[in-house]
């Protein structure tokens, strides 16, 4: 519905900023209106609002939420040592100019290593680079007891609010015991525990055969991470959070099977999310099969498919199984300090895993979703922002037009062609893999709390001017859930179990 934000504290007639004559859509609605702004906020929707300091003319335009980024590592290093190509100047930049006004990377912990003093890191990391806004997710490699119960909860109460765990990779790993540890925690404390489901042993067991086989290649990848891996992993990730009835979300989910016990646990009305990548969408194993060394650079786990599972992961998109659609930017140069950090031609097990993509994330969904009728305008908007804000604490600022909201605003070409280039991309990646994909459509204007950043494919903010954004803990209202039996007091002999 449009309406006309009326207060006294603001002068109508002098906006800060004003969008005027464009489509509006959010979530749930679209409609034709300008847009008032004043102190970073949006105070006004609707028609003839007044004057402004500056007007931008949206004839023609579509006026979307700005993105949020919510799965990219940014000036992070893997548990190997590698430090991912991207610090926080380049990987905002590149988000920004990919319709991106917020992202939320992951702070890493190592073993070893105290939350607050990883935390501190990577706020010094960000803090004076950021042109966008920003906020984090902890990783957690090492749940000891003092972790738990007494850095946790301070970092929770900073406004980090969600962590991730890994069931795979020797270096991250954390076994079943450790996982119900922190999944209590996080349902004692109110926040979500998102998780990398791969069954680890398998992955090794596959891993060993193909290596003692003479199988070596980086297309191999793909066949040493078996689907059978991710579904057991989310099965029992799902099994161990709903036995306690604590929410979690699934990332990156790469196959059929795994979205349906996703869906079936959503059915049940347990508290789990999903979310899948622009590459189980447009890429498949076949673009591995290259020559040499080339293919690492399509390296990423869990792996790429086939064209069949492509069309599944669409088909869960839509049909609304994944609630977030995030690009898991993970940039490691084609060179000694990313994909061959191991040498010119390392077994498969020793390629750097991910993929570059926080740039391109948007657009290839606006093109091939929204314009070839995959999707509405408004779905797209859910996925590009509104979805994010609701699960990870946001939405009190950001994910919707909404008056009194942050203006966050990215303004779309929907006519404007465009072919994908590493060369034209602002990440400090020198490939991409979605070289020579022609798209449709393209944000031309971003504006992140009433301050233009992009206009005229150039950059107008300056290193800084993001700000770290306090989240709220997640709110799982209409989704019921329920302990298991044997730790519901009124069917375990009163047995009064402390959550």
């Amino acid at each position: 519905m449009i309406s006309k934000f009326i207060d006294n504290k603001y002068d109508m007639k002098t906006f800060d900023l004003k969008i005027s004559d464009g489509t509006v859509a959010n979530a749930t609605e679209t409609f034709h209106a300008d847009i008032g702004i004043k102190d970073g906020l949006i105070t006004a929707i609707g028609k003839n609002l007044g004057k402004a300091k500056k007007v931008i003319n949206a004839d023609g335009k579509l006026v979307l939420p700005g993105g949020i980024e919510a799965h990219c590592h940014i000036e992070q290093e893997s548990s190997s040592g590698i430090m991912t190509a991207d610090d926080y100047y380049s990987g905002s930049v590149s988000a920004a100019f990919g319709g991106n006004t917020c992202l939320i990377p992951f702070a890493a912990q190592h073993r070893g290593q105290k939350l607050q003093n990883v935390l501190d890191v990577y706020h010094h990391r960000a803090r004076p680079k950021s042109v966008i806004d920003y906020s984090f997710h902890l990783i957690i490699s090492d749940p000891t007891d003092e972790v738990i119960n007494i850095e946790l909860p301070a970092i929770i109460d900073q406004g980090v609010t969600s962590f991730k765990v890994y069931m795979t990779y020797d270096k991250l790993i954390v076994n079943d015991s450790q996982m119900l540890k922190i999944m209590t925690a996080a349902k004692k404390l109110g926040a979500l525990t998102m998780v990398h489901a791969e069954n680890n042993a398998m992955i090794n067991w596959m891993s060993e055969k193909l290596l003692n086989s003479s199988y070596k290649a980086p297309k191999y990848h793909a066949l040493s991470h078996p689907r059978a891996a991710e579904s057991e992993a989310i099965n029992r990730a799902i099994t161990l959070s709903t036995f306690i009835d604590t929410p979690i979300l699934i990332v990156h989910v790469s196959t059929e099977s795994g979205a349906r016990i996703i869906a079936k646990a959503r059915y049940d009305g347990h508290k789990v999310f999903g979310e899948t990548c622009p590459q189980y969408m447009f890429l498949n194993a076949k673009n591995m099969d290259l020559p040499e060394m080339d293919g690492a650079q399509f390296c990423c786990s869990p792996p790429l498919r086939d064209k069949a599972s492509q069309e599944e992961i669409w088909r869960c998109l839509q049909n609304g199984t994944f609630q977030v659609y995030s690009s898991d930017h993970a940039p490691y140069r084609f060179d000694e300090t990313g994909k061959l950090h191991a040498g010119k031609k390392p077994t498969f097990t020793k390629i750097a895993n991910g993929l570059p993509g926080i740039e391109t994330r948007l657009p290839l969904l606006f093109s091939e979703g929204y314009l070839k009728k995959r999707i509405t305008l408004n779905h797209f908007v859910a996925l590009a922002a509104t979805n994010v804000s609701k699960i990870y604490g946001l939405d009190h600022r950001k994910g919707s037009i909404t008056e009194g909201k942050d203006a966050d605003i990215a303004i779309w070409n929907p006519k404007l062609k465009k072919v994908i280039t590493a060369d034209d991309l602002h990440d400090n990646m020198e490939f991409t893999p979605y070289e020579g994909m022609e798209i449709t459509g393209w944000p031309e204007i971003i504006i992140q709390r009433g301050n233009v950043v992009i206009e005229d494919n150039t950059l107008k903010a300056t290193r800084g001017d993001g700000e770290f954004i306090h989240r709220k803990k997640i709110d799982c209202t209409g989704m019921p859930g329920r302990v298991a039996p044997e730790l519901n007091s009124k069917h375990n002999f009163d047995v009064k179990f402390e959550f």
